[in-house]
Formats: structure tokens, C-alpha cells, sequence
């Protein structure tokens, strides 16, 4: 059985949109046979990287000096093979995440390599996360609008030496309900969603089909605009 850590980076936690396309994600996961533990950032309220002089690196190797909530999260990070990492697009991510990102550098071994032109690192051995999963909602109409955020997760994934196993993306997710319920157009992403979930745990891949199926625009760019100048 495979085990999996996810991250919702949401301040909503489990009352945002954030959370209506993670937790299909996982479902579809632990149908598929993996262990996952959900865990939520702003729960956590870990500082940000504050020693300086990459400590991690150089004074005390794959140990962070700041004793908080990271602590708990470094072992079970030690032990998972997936790392999903779930936020809503800000500006471009929610605080609270962008700490939990910038403290995982005790994982990552200061072995570095020079690889394709880019200066590389990996995790430590005793590190068995082997793919990095974003799933990302955002309120705009254009998928584009994830760009910042799906390029700081991959790379991060590229400066781990691991696989970027994909994103799942919902732009304009409020669209997918109507008066507090799921739409029918709803229902089927996060059915789709799901199916992710499970193809990422049986086939160690998302298809693009599926991410395609995720993402697809549920009203045009123009009705969009028309509905939020008359709100």
C-alpha cells in the first residue's frame, strides 16, 4: 500500500473550494488502495525558514532549528511516496503554505548537481517521496491564472529530483454550485476528479484526458464577466 501526505493550504480549510476538489482527489487515491493523511496549513501555523546560514545544510544536516508544528510533519513526509500539495491561487499562494514549502529544505540533501543547465539537489535518502501532485482551485476564468503556482511546485519537485506527477486544476470553481449545491456540471468534475485520484495510485499517472476534463471551462469568459459586472 502507498502512502500519501496532502496538504490543503487553504485559510478556508475544509469549507473552501480548495477542499470540494481535494478531498474527491483523496477519495479516489484510497479507492485506488493508498494510505493518505490530510493535514491542514493553517492548522499547523508553521513559522517561516527564519535561522539563516541554511543551518539545515551546513550546521545540523536534515534538521530545521525552528522547534513548532513542522516537526510533527517532517517524519510523516519522511515516510510518504506521494506529496500532494493543495492550495487556492493567490498571489500567488496563501502564507501559511508558502512556510510549509520553504521548510521543507531539511528534506533535500546539500549534495548539488549541475543537470540540463539548471543547479539541481535531491531528497535525502531517507526521504521516499518519489512524486509531487498539485491540485490547485482558483476563482478566475483562465487556467493561465495557475501559472505561477504550478511552475512553483513543479520546479520545486525538479530541485527535488522527484516526478511532478501533475496538476489538477479548477479555475473558476465557485461555478460549480448554485445556491449552496453541486451543479450537474459540478458533479461530473469532481467525479472526474476522483477518477485522478485513482488513476494516479494504479497507473503512477493522470492522463491529460482527465486534466483536460477537470479544467474545462463550465461558461465563457465573456458570461463570466457579464455575471460579475452586474454583481
Amino acid at each position: 500500500m502507498s502512502k500519501a501526505v496532502a496538504i490543503n493550504g487553504s485559510p478556508r480549510m475544509e469549507r473552501g473550494t480548495t477542499a470540494m476538489i481535494l478531498d474527491p482527489f483523496i477519495q479516489g487515491m484510497m479507492d485506488a488502495g493508498s494510505d493518505v493523511e490530510l493535514l491542514y496549513a493553517s492548522r499547523l501555523k508553521v513559522k517561516p525558514c527564519a535561522c539563516g546560514k541554511m543551518y539545515c545544510w551546513s550546521e545540523m544536516p536534515g534538521e530545521c532549528c525552528i522547534k513548532d508544528k513542522m516537526q510533527l510533519l517532517y517524519p510523516k513526509l519522511r515516510e510518504a511516496e506521494i506529496l500532494i500539495l493543495a492550495t487556492p491561487v493567490y498571489i500567488p499562494l496563501p502564507g501559511d503554505m508558502q512556510n510549509i514549502i520553504n521548510r521543507l529544505c531539511p528534506l533535500l540533501d546539500p549534495v548539488l548537481e549541475f543537470r540540463e543547465g539548471r543547479t539541481r539537489a535531491r531528497f535525502r535518502k531517507d526521504v521516499r517521496i518519489q512524486q509531487i501532485v498539485l491540485v490547485s482551485a482558483g476563482g478566475w476564468w483562465e487556467k493561465a491564472n495557475f501559472g505561477t503556482v504550478v511552475r512553483i511546485i513543479e520546479e520545486f519537485a525538479e530541485d527535488a529530483s522527484v516526478k511532478f506527477a501533475g496538476a489538477v486544476l479548477r479555475p473558476h470553481a465557485s461555478l460549480m454550485r448554485q445556491e449552496g449545491e453541486l451543479t450537474q456540471d459540478g458533479k461530473a468534475v469532481l467525479n472526474a476528479v476522483r477518477r485522478a485520484g485513482h488513476e494516479l495510485v494504479k497507473e503512477g499517472v493522470m492522463t491529460e484526458e482527465i486534466l483536460e476534463e477537470i479544467s474545462r471551462p463550465l461558461i465563457s469568459q465573456e458570461d463570466l464577466w457579464r455575471r460579475w459586472s452586474a454583481s
